[in-house]
Parts: structure tokens; C-alpha cells; sequence
């Protein structure tokens, strides 16, 4: 699925699509967590869930700082990445941890293009590369743990 959070002009449109994109995948986490049957999967998922879950309450905080008003929860794309685990749920694991992985492309994605946006001031900058840091971690799990399934 290609993203288009990033490409926003104003940073405070630019954060509130951030927040809402982590509200979707907080949507795909819960729906990824509830099918896995590897308790250890579980668990990390889990850790990952919290720091979309952080991600959210950080940059809504953020956002109404500078006089904004936050989304309060996931948008249209969470149907579609919760949809991605569910469906992959009928192929195990595996299936599951590579649309969590496809989700977690469009996060990180999302998350690089902010770092390197041209209108964002320096403490907005500070947080969002926080959280970038996150996501290429959820992402480098994933792929280390699906290429460690295909040995």
C-alpha cells in the first residue's frame, strides 16, 4: 500500500496524519495480536503496539501545543491494514508477520519522509525521528524474524 503522510505541506497537518496513521496500525497490532498462535510473536507485537500506542499520545500532545486539535483515532487505511491481517490469518504466522511487515513499510516511510521535511521545526523534528527510530526496529524485527522462518 503507498502512503502519502509525508507529503504534507503544513506541520501540523503533516503530525495529525502521523497520528492517524499510528492509530491504524495500533488497529492492525490488535488484529495481528489476537490471530498469532507463537506466544513470543505475541509479545513483541505487543511492545510494538505500545510504542504506536506512545506515538499517538506524544504527538497529539505535540499538536495541541502549538494550538491544534489531534485526531482521536484511526482513519480509512485502518480497514485496509487490518484487513491485510485478517486475510492472512487464514494462511498462519508467517502470512500474518509479512502484512504487519508491508504495514510497517508505510510507517517507516511516512516517518523518513517527516524526518527530512523541509517545513518542520526542529523540536517537531526531534520527536518524529524518536519515532522513526521505532519503526525501523519494528521493521528490522519483522524482516529478521520472517528470513530466520524461511531458513
Amino acid at each position: 500500500m503507498v502512503t502519502t503522510v509525508g507529503l504534507q505541506d503544513e506541520p501540523l497537518d503533516l503530525l495529525n496524519a502521523l497520528i492517524t496513521l499510528d492509530y491504524d496500525a495500533v488497529e492492525a497490532y490488535r488484529a495481528a495480536i489476537e490471530r498469532l498462535e507463537q506466544p513470543s510473536y505475541r509479545e513483541t507485537l505487543n511492545e510494538f503496539l505500545g510504542d504506536h500506542l506512545r506515538h499517538t499520545k506524544d504527538l497529539s500532545a505535540l499538536v495541541r501545543s502549538q494550538g491544534g486539535t489531534p485526531p482521536e483515532g484511526p482513519g480509512m487505511k485502518s480497514m485496509m491494514t487490518a484487513g491485510k491481517v485478517a486475510m492472512a490469518d487464514l494462511a498462519g504466522d508467517s502470512a500474518i508477520l509479512r502484512a504487519m511487515l508491508s504495514n510497517e513499510g508505510d510507517t517507516n516511510t511516512a516517518y523518513e519522509r517527516a524526518a527530512e521535511h523541509r517545513n518542520l521545526p526542529d523540536h517537531m523534528r526531534d520527536l518524529v525521528g524518536r519515532n522513526l527510530n521505532d519503526e525501523r526496529r519494528h521493521k528490522a524485527w519483522l524482516e529478521q524474524t520472517l528470513s530466520t522462518q524461511a531458513a
